[in-house]
Parts: structure tokens; C-alpha cells; sequence
């Protein structure tokens, strides 16, 4: 989901472990010289998220690295399963309220109503949710540290 830290945490597990760190959205925003906003602005969510399943894709064939995947990754079939069977997934669960305010002065989130972001973001989350359950780990990071984050991370990863 949006807002959870997956970046901020990808970096820090990705660092103690000595492994490559790549965020997908700013991967692909780099590869297209475009903002997210601007690719869902001027071709539309679908052709990003084909664009998102490519490059998923070969960044899944690489080793020692973290990938932090875009909030709506996780939920195209392809992409989800492709991970399964390669790699170890970890869904980073955070309260809402909490989310809410991490992105609420953001407006570079292209599924998020400039109006009412807290209901596009409830929406989201229930929307996405049971998908997200069905990665290999969940951690609940209300109430840990970054530092404990990543150390369960690490955890599970070491686990596998």
C-alpha cells in the first residue's frame, strides 16, 4: 500500500544486507523521463501498469537486490505470482490513520482524489487487502521502529 515505507525500508534492509535496492515507480518513472502522474495523465493507468508487469518482470530475475514494488503491483496476477514463485514477499500493514497522514500532503499519487484523500485511501485498502494477504509475510508496523521493521525483514528473508 501507498504510504506503508516501503522505499524508506528497502533502502535499510537493502544496505545492512549489502544487496542492490530498486523502487519500481522510480525505476520506471527514470526508464520513461516521466513522473507516474504524468504516464497515468498522458497514457492512462492501463498502459503503465503493462509497463509495470515488464519491468516487474526483469528486475524479479536479479539477485541480491530489495524491490520495492509500486502499491498496485502486488495486486496484477502476473506480477504477484512471478514474485511467489521467485522470491519472498512481505506485506508492510499500517494503520490507515497513519498512512493517511504520510500521504495527505502528497499530491503526486495518481489514485488519490485531491478532495477526499482519506476515502480514496480506505478504498484502496479494502479494495487491495486480501490480495496483499497473500504474500509470504505480513508485518504490522504500527508501533515498531524502522530499525526493528528491517530487522524482521531480514528476518524472514534469512528464514527462507
Amino acid at each position: 500500500m501507498m504510504g506503508v515505507g516501503k522505499s524508506t525500508l528497502g533502502k535499510i534492509v537493502a544496505k545492512k544486507q549489502g544487496f542492490e535496492f530498486v523502487d519500481t515507480d522510480s525505476f520506471i518513472e527514470e526508464k520513461n523521463s516521466m513522473k507516474i502522474s504524468e504516464i497515468f495523465k498522458k497514457k492512462g493507468e492501463q498502459f503503465f501498469r503493462l509497463l509495470e508487469e515488464k519491468e516487474v518482470s526483469k528486475l524479479l530475475k536479479k539477485n541480491k537486490c530489495v524491490i520495492a514494488l509500486g502499491g498496485g503491483a502486488f495486486i496484477n496476477k502476473t506480477i504477484r505470482e512471478d514474485v511467489l514463485k521467485k522470491t519472498i514477499s512481505i506485506w508492510l500493514d499500517v494503520n490507515l490513520k497513519i498512512i493517511n497522514k504520510r500521504v495527505s500532503w502528497n499530491n503526486k499519487r495518481p489514485l488519490l482524489n485531491k478532495d477526499n484523500k482519506k476515502k480514496e485511501i480506505f478504498k484502496l485498502y479494502s479494495e487491495r487487502k486480501n490480495i496483499y494477504k497473500l504474500a509470504d509475510y505480513r508485518i504490522n508496523c504500527d508501533n515498531l521502529s524502522k530499525e526493528n521493521i528491517a530487522k524482521k525483514i531480514i528476518y524472514y528473508y534469512d528464514k527462507n
